[in-house]
């Protein structure tokens, strides 16, 4: 299995999410399943089904959450080169053919955020622009065509 990459502010996030589910949603979880087994009857029992799936769901986005941290390989912020585009860092770019500006930070695939303005290093837009310095044309290939690009700035 490959490594998950992740930003430290992305691994204390999901530890956060991880502590969360363990310590709340669990224990709620448990709560409903024994409610609910004092319905009476567990083979007609709706109310029983609805609260084991539910804790099946919250057990089950456990393990991913244990798996993704076990497998994560962390960014050190403070190891960013900024001389070129790399994962962790933020980078400026301006649309040649659009005439908009947008900073991006490039971040692993799991936390990736287009709303956030958090950009993965596996999408068209975030691999080509990996590598590149500042002041550079990127030339990113989609299926709607060719766009361009200038690297405005890199900062962590």
């Amino acid at each position: 299995m490959a490594d998950i990459i992740l930003t430290t502010e992305g691994y204390k996030k999901l530890e956060e999410e991880l502590d969360f589910y363990v310590r709340v949603k669990r224990p709620e979880a448990a709560g409903k399943v024994k409610v609910a087994r004092e319905f009476g009857d567990l083979s007609e029992n709706a109310e029983y089904d609805a609260a084991k799936d539910e804790q099946g769901i919250i057990e089950a986005h456990i393990r991913e959450l244990e798996e993704t941290l076990n497998r994560a390989k962390v960014i050190d912020g403070e190891a960013i080169d900024t001389t070129v585009v790399g994962m962790g860092c933020f980078v400026k770019i301006h649309d040649l053919e659009f005439d908009e500006k947008e900073e991006f930070k490039i971040v692993g695939n799991s936390e990736a955020n287009y709303a956030e303005h958090k950009l993965s290093n596996e999408s068209v837009l975030g691999a080509a622009l990996i590598g590149h310095k500042k002041n550079e044309v990127v030339e990113v290939r989609a299926p709607a065509g060719v766009s361009k690009y200038k690297i405005l700035n890199i900062r962590k």
